[in-house]
């Protein structure tokens, strides 16, 4: 699966939070994107960008998160506000998505059990991983990169992939080798898809 950079970062109103002109702009943006690849959404401040991806499924899918937070909270500034810590409770009430599982920062699986075949969205926040791995802009979890590549391997097996998406990792203003590494990582975990 090629990994194409989905990254919104240049835009107001933005960062962790999105207003509803940049959700906008983005959509427009991602028109002209390949759905069936995965995306390098950049830092998780941008996680929610997720859901716009999401939207344009037009088959039932399961979403499948790796990630050390949950991202299912309400937003703290009510709905019109998209965040990246309140995207995937939005997601579920898409209508093609049938269920949320999520492989959480300590290396274990929650949420709903997807149904055997249901295609799959996979996105993975770097932050799951220890430091160990890569140093991100959000509390960080436990787990380590080959747990994470043999949880990515269980969760496709006997599912086809609709798409995915990659984001974690410090911005690109704090070092060209930071950023780098975070890319790095997107391939690395991608490769086999």
């Amino acid at each position: 699966m090629e990994l194409v950079s989905s990254e919104f970062s240049c835009l107001e109103g933005t960062c962790c939070y999105c207003s509803q002109e940049a959700a906008q702009q983005i959509r427009q943006a991602l028109d002209s994107l390949p759905l069936h690849a995965a995306h390098f959404l950049g830092t998780g401040d941008y996680h929610y960008v997720s859901l716009f991806w999401l939207e344009r499924l037009q088959e039932p899918f399961a979403l499948v998160l790796f990630d050390n937070h949950p991202d299912d909270q309400p937003c703290a500034f009510g709905s019109d506000i998209l965040s990246c810590g309140s995207w995937v409770a939005d997601a579920r009430e898409l209508s093609m998505c049938k269920a949320v599982a999520w492989f959480d920062g300590n290396g274990s699986w929650q949420g709903d059990k997807v149904p055997e075949g249901l295609p799959l969205y996979l996105s993975v926040d770097l932050d799951v991983l220890s430091e160990d791995f890569i140093e991100t802009n959000w509390n960080q979890g436990r787990v380590g990169l080959q747990k994470l590549q043999e949880a990515l391997a269980e969760a496709v097996s006997g599912h086809s992939v609709l798409g995915a998406d990659v984001c974690g990792g410090p911005a690109a203003e704090s070092g060209e080798s930071d950023f780098t590494r975070s890319l790095e990582l997107a391939q690395t975990l991608i490769s086999f898809l």
